[in-house]
């Protein structure tokens, strides 16, 4: 028996002085010959766990057993049976906390690099390596005449809608913004995920016969009601999270402070980096902190120092091993050079007299007992408060749901949030043929997660439209 490889083998990257000058993907891939290694230290364990961890049911076992033999037509076609967004997940989802914490492996070394291999599959495919998987599945699909529509084209809408195509429904996304994705396109920054990959991968869930209406926004062009009185026999509402939130702390309107959220779309879904060939201003002073400390300030530190700040600091008042963002976003951020002023927070923004940020007052904490999280709670320490010079401040402190379907649909129970309250396992609301499932029911989570909501919900509507016939 050949001696067991406790290390992953290695992700190639961008010297990190050289990414931080372009938006280039980071993450550079594995080639064949690192992948199938890696994939052949899998010891295809009797009671595999590691599918376990999968909100999205990917058979993994089965799809790394064939990449062992080189075949990853057949491998990316045991992916796509579950989940039509592949090298999204391979890219994103947080795997170290999911299927490869379950991983036998880890035990004693380093788990599989399960969504390394996803990426590589996913990408073999798209690269047109591989047959066309997406014809062959809709091939399969036998014709329902029964309609759904699906608000959202966020990662849990294009999940339900694809799952629901390859039930034979016939499903119509309709897309708030002008282009699908969702998070996918205005949230993760172009370095980490390639839209033109997420283009590709909805372009293939198109295939299976999805309709995208974009520009069509949901509560103002329809009603909730007013799509079940067309004609559609079921709704999936998964319209995210994408409502900012603030610190309500004096001076947070002044010129220079941003949310997290119109920082990134500027950057990212209307290429403000690519200024001026497209029309999108955005600025990046020298002197940048992000307020916050998940994946999402995380990105926004990044995409600072790639615009041209000169410094980029993540202001959180908690230590770093508190820190919610990923270890790899935090390490890949810190190799950039961006800085962390942590057990600190601001207070209060101050400005010059055209209005114009110039800096903060923080104040200083000190960590006592965990709080109901979990992580230890942070108290202001009396006395500590001091000024830090900044040029922009992006608040990285989470999003809450848009308020909009809610507000347009009379009957649908809303927790005290916002959000839509439904059934974590089949997404079924307080409104009949209406689901509901992603970051507008749980509040702002993971892509993966919404992709699992989607899954469950678009399980649901098959039974209930089934019960319906």
């Amino acid at each position: 028996m050949p001696r067991l490889i406790m290390e992953k083998y290695a992700m190639p990257l961008q010297p990190a002085a050289e990414r931080v000058q372009n938006f280039t993907e980071v993450a550079l891939g594995y080639d064949q010959e690192t992948a199938v290694a890696e994939a052949k230290r899998c010891l295809e364990c009797k009671k595999p766990k590691c599918i376990e961890g999968c909100p999205v049911e990917v058979p993994i076992p089965q799809f790394i057993s064939l990449m062992k033999t080189g075949d990853f037509q057949g491998a990316i076609r045991q992916i796509k049976a579950k989940n039509s967004l592949p090298a999204v997940c391979g890219r994103v989802c947080p795997q170290e906390s999911q299927c490869e914490q379950l991983c036998i492996l880890g035990k004693k070394g380093e788990p599989v690099a399960i969504g390394r291999l996803e990426r590589f599959v996913a990408d073999y495919q798209l690269a047109g390596s591989g047959d066309d998987v997406q014809n062959q599945l809709a091939k399969k699909v036998i014709t329902k005449s029964k309609k759904v529509a699906v608000v959202g084209a966020g990662p849990a809408g294009l999940t339900a809608a694809g799952d629901l195509a390859k039930m034979g429904y016939q499903v119509t996304v309709l897309e708030a913004l002008h282009v699908a994705g969702g998070v996918l396109m205005y949230g993760i920054p172009e370095f980490r995920l390639p839209k033109a990959i997420v283009q590709q991968e909805i372009e293939a869930i198109k295939k299976l016969g999805v309709a995208i209406k974009t520009n069509y926004v949901v509560g103002q062009l329809a009603t909730v009601d007013e799509l079940l009185a067309a004609g559609y026999a079921a709704v999936f509402i998964g319209t995210g999270a994408g409502l900012p939130y603030f610190m309500n702390v004096p001076g947070e309107n002044l010129n220079g402070v941003y949310s997290a959220n119109e920082f990134l779309t500027r950057a990212n879904l209307m290429k403000a980096y690519r200024f001026p060939e497209y029309l999108t201003p955005v600025k990046a002073g020298q002197r940048v902190a992000v307020i916050g400390a998940g994946n999402v300030a995380m990105d926004a530190a990044r995409v600072a120092l790639r615009l041209g700040a000169g410094e980029s600091s993540i202001v959180y008042r908690r230590s770093e091993k508190e820190m919610p963002a990923r270890h790899e976003e935090i390490e890949h951020a810190l190799e950039e050079g961006v800085k962390l002023a942590l057990l600190t927070s601001p207070v209060e923004f101050h400005g010059d007299q055209k209005g114009n940020l110039t800096a903060m007052t923080c104040i200083r904490y000190e960590l006592c007992e965990p709080d109901q999280s979990g992580r230890c709670r942070p108290v202001a320490l009396k006395g500590s408060e001091y000024k830090m010079p900044v040029d922009n401040v992006i608040m990285a402190l989470g999003q809450g749901p848009n308020p909009l379907v809610g507000r347009t649909t009379p009957d649908l129970e809303l927790n005290r949030w916002g959000n839509i309250v439904a059934n974590e396992a089949n997404g079924i609301t307080s409104k009949a043929a209406v689901f509901a499932g992603g970051d507008i029911v749980s509040g702002a989570a993971t892509v993966i997660l919404a992709m699992g909501a989607g899954k469950k919900a678009a399980q649901a509507i098959d039974q209930y439209l089934k019960q319906k016939i």
